[in-house]
């Protein structure tokens, strides 16, 4: 498939390893009060791959969390940091070790990057990381109906290689690990835009959970969510199709669930998703 990829930006972009937040009791959807690790710092023993439900914590985000502390320049590291991006550490004892950015997170503003886990046990928590910004604009000369966002050009190219994107039949064909109803989508809907950010899959409903496989569900896995439309925003449209990566764990808080990343969007029926359980970033950014 043909790309406008020569003709996008891509520039700098700093963020420093956000320390951990915690508040206190975090009150469930079933009433009941939990102190757990949540959103922000290094996470040593969860990475893309490994299962997103089930664990201890409340919107645990995989690998290492960064975030400009200039609000000011915040939104931009959200807005133009894209899956598959490079990282570069530029302080510290890990300097000059590279990682590969595995999505953001809307409301604490976070980006996520995957390093190997002997750079973990340089890092010290204060370093700061270049990113090199590259893919938001980026379009398919074939299918002037589906927007891709968040999307690094070279990672679309490996999918593409690797069959989990291909062209069939005038559609879009993508390989996904699992097909989430409309339903199911909760928190971070109302956004103006994708592009930054995530939005939940609610996970209160145990026979939704167990007819869907959402217990199965990974740090890094592409999933489909049906009659969703991603332009200007989720929002409800027989017939389209959000395709995006799981980039935070499950959360106890109603309304919430794993994060999910938006990565393309159909105003019709061109995206055609295929179930391929190594549709996972794993499998193409290490």
């Amino acid at each position: 498939m043909k790309t406008n990829k020569e003709k996008l930006v891509m520039h700098s972009l700093i963020g420093k390893i956000h320390h951990p937040t915690g508040r206190g009791y975090r009150v469930g959807y079933d009433g009941k009060g939990r102190i757990i690790p949540a959103v922000g710092g290094i996470t040593y023993n969860f990475q893309i791959g490994d299962s997103c439900m089930g664990i201890v914590g409340d919107h645990v985000e995989p690998g290492v969390s960064i975030q400009n502390p200039n609000k000011d320049e915040n939104p931009a590291l959200q807005l133009f940091s894209c899956v598959g991006n490079k990282v570069r550490i530029t302080s510290g004892d890990a300097k000059g070790k590279t990682g590969v950015i595995t999505g953001t997170h809307g409301g604490i503003e976070h980006a996520f990057v995957y390093f190997d886990e002997d750079v973990l046990d340089l890092l010290s928590g204060d370093e700061t990381m270049l990113v090199k910004g590259y893919g938001q604009g980026l379009a398919i000369e074939e299918f002037p109906n589906i927007k891709v966002m968040n999307l690094d050009p070279e990672l679309f190219e490996i999918m593409e290689a690797k069959e989990f994107l291909r062209e069939e039949e005038n559609h879009l064909k993508i390989g996904v690990t699992h097909i989430i109803p409309a339903c199911l989508m909760g928190s971070g809907l109302g956004a103006s835009a994708l592009e930054s950010g995530d939005y939940d899959i609610m996970t209160q409903d145990e026979d939704m959970n167990k007819q869907y496989k959402l217990d199965t569900l990974r740090f890094g896995d592409i999933v489909a969510i049906e009659d969703h439309n991603g332009f200007n925003g989720p929002h409800y449209k027989k017939g389209s199709w959000i395709i995006g990566v799981i980039v935070h764990s499950d959360s106890y808080t109603s309304g919430h669930g794993p994060g999910v990343c938006a990565l393309f969007t159909s105003n019709d029926d061109s995206i055609v998703p295929f179930i391929d359980k190594q549709a996972n970033l794993k499998n193409f950014i290490k």
